[in-house]
């Protein structure tokens, strides 16, 4: 037995199943405020959401940003009026303790990053630097951020994030869901990494 909705927003709302022997009829208080749809929500609203999982590993020894695999998301918004709220997790590891920055990326610009200072890296995240860490090898770091953009476009997006293996000189390598050690044992985890972009209404 289906049910359909009759009325309007100004009156009372009927439910009125149709066209059977009998009539089945529920009447409901008048309707106030504003009905919310997909064309038209309500500022704040959460109108998508895509996300990535990288499970996989990744590694480099670039000295300056690189893309990780895996760790990307295209959102086309519905409105250029539209935020865009960005979230993720990524967990780094190192061959030697000597500093990892992650940036975020929205298509070719970097986002939520520190401001210019001299020389100094910017970047969203930042793994400090210990040459003396003995046993660096053997940890992974959890790094997250969230950020707001206005990308004032209705056009196709794409949020990713990019590693750095900042201040390392000697070509050691710094990892993506990874220990630098990376032994084959129980202590050794392998973990994962996401990034999620979800439209909200402005």
């Amino acid at each position: 037995m289906s049910i359909v909705l009759v009325g309007s927003t100004s009156g009372s709302v009927t439910l009125q199943e149709p066209a059977v022997a009998g009539t089945t009829v529920l009447t409901l208080p008048a309707v106030t405020g504003t009905i919310l749809t997909t064309t038209s929500p309500k500022t704040g609203n959460v109108i998508q959401v895509v996300s990535a999982t990288k499970t996989d590993t990744f590694s480099t020894t670039s000295t300056s940003y690189v893309d990780v695999t895996g760790l990307s998301v295209s959102i086309t918004p519905t409105s250029s009026s539209s935020k865009i709220l960005i979230t993720y997790t990524i967990n780094v590891g190192f061959d030697l303790f000597r500093g990892l920055a992650v940036q975020l990326v929205r298509d070719s610009t970097a986002i939520c990053i520190g401001d210019a200072a001299a020389s100094r890296n910017r970047a969203s995240n930042f793994t400090g630097q210990d040459p003396e860490g003995t046993y660096a090898n053997r940890n992974i770091i959890c790094l997250n951020n969230n950020f707001l953009d206005s990308p004032a476009t209705t056009s196709a997006t794409t949020y990713k994030l990019q590693i750095g293996a900042i201040n390392e000189t000697d070509g050691t390598s710094v990892y993506v869901n990874r220990t630098g050690a990376d032994t084959n044992e129980a202590g050794m985890s392998r973990v994962t990494s996401t990034i999620t972009v979800m439209e909200i209404a402005g």
